[in-house]
């Protein structure tokens, strides 16, 4: 494709607007369409947790996620120098406490396998949990993993930072509908992933919701928590996330309960410095999940000069850099650089 030509994007979330904003930065014209709001899925939540997956058992999917979080900087720089907003970026890594002596000579073993795949690039270790400030965590053995590769954004600011750096660069969002213009980008979320289901007469992916929640308390330029599957979150406005459940069946897709209630309890046992934080946020959304677990990018077949990018599932932030560089190279060069895992096809 040739520059100033038209690229539609259709869905407003982490996949659609990076996509977005990494064709409009190419010099395509972008057309962003979204139905209800940007961020009306789960790319709208609070916690914003881009951290890797463990450092072993090595495969497509651990490697293209390392490749996005280490593109995450640069990338959510070159938002901020477009649009001129923030993303509320920082890669101040993570901590998870260590329960017993088994799991400090597992966490031990894996700090080889963050040597071998991610190089020089972060740094896997275990460590005293004196070293870390006020938010870090009961540890029984006194000792955490912290690594150096994970990050946080603040969703709904990168959202909006993305937003803007799309109609800075002379690309237009349309809240609603409008007329297709060039190739579709599909990058619908957990609905379109719905819509999938029927178009091609099979499972190939549905939602799982979550509940979350914002605490104010500002914990400074610390490491965010990793502990018995809760995300606490330190945000630079003085917030600290909470996440988050995880629901197949659910009534209605964006109302918070007692699960949330619960998941916020446990929150402040793993860190009792959280103790009497008020709530100022709870949200609940849904996310999309493909059948294979891995974001499901490419053709869509049968429809020629259409695309597909969904399946952020938990990782759509921290996958997004990456996301938005294959689906551009795709689209706009014919390049195919979707890994194994990562096709339409693996999920049909």
């Amino acid at each position: 494709m040739a520059r100033g030509e038209w690229v539609t994007v259709r869905g407003g979330g982490a996949f659609g607007l990076a996509c977005g904003y990494e064709l409009a930065r190419r010099g395509v014209k972008v057309r962003l369409i979204e139905t209800a709001r940007l961020g009306a899925g789960s790319s709208g939540g609070t916690v914003g947790a881009l951290a890797p997956h463990v450092p072993e058992n090595w495969n497509p999917k651990k490697q293209f996620q390392l490749e996005s979080l280490l593109m995450a900087e640069a990338f959510w720089a070159g938002v901020r120098e477009a649009g001129g907003k923030d993303a509320g970026y920082a890669r101040l890594g993570r901590i998870q406490p260590l329960a017993d002596a088994a799991a400090v000579t597992r966490a031990e073993e894996r700090a080889a396998g963050a040597i071998a795949h991610w190089g020089a690039a972060a740094i896997w270790r275990v460590a005293p949990l004196f070293e870390f400030g006020a938010l870090a965590p009961l540890s029984p053995t006194g000792l955490v993993i912290h690594d150096t590769l994970s990050a946080r954004a603040a969703p709904r600011a990168a959202g909006a930072a993305l937003a803007a750096a799309i109609t800075a660069l002379g690309g237009e969002i349309v809240i609603g509908d409008d007329a297709e213009i060039g190739p579709v980008i599909h990058a619908t979320g957990w609905q379109g992933l719905l819509e999938l289901n029927a178009a091609f007469d099979k499972t190939v992916g549905g939602g799982i919701k979550g509940q979350s929640a914002l605490l104010r308390f500002d914990a400074g330029a610390v490491p965010q928590v990793y502990a018995e599957s809760v995300h606490i979150v330190p945000h630079a406005d003085g917030m600290v996330a909470i996440g988050s459940t995880s629901e197949r069946d659910f009534d209605a897709p964006d109302t918070t309960d007692a699960q949330l209630d619960d998941l916020i309890a446990k929150a402040r046992r793993l860190c009792p410095v959280l103790e009497g934080a008020e709530v100022v946020d709870r949200w609940a959304g849904v996310r999309p999940r493909a059948r294979s677990r891995a974001p499901m990018l490419g053709e869509w077949p049968g429809r020629s000069g259409h695309f597909i990018a969904n399946g952020g599932f938990k990782i759509g932030f921290g996958m997004a850099p990456k996301v938005a560089q294959v689906m551009a190279n795709l689209v706009l060069d014919g390049r195919d650089a979707i890994p194994e895992g990562f096709r339409v096809e693996d999920n049909l």
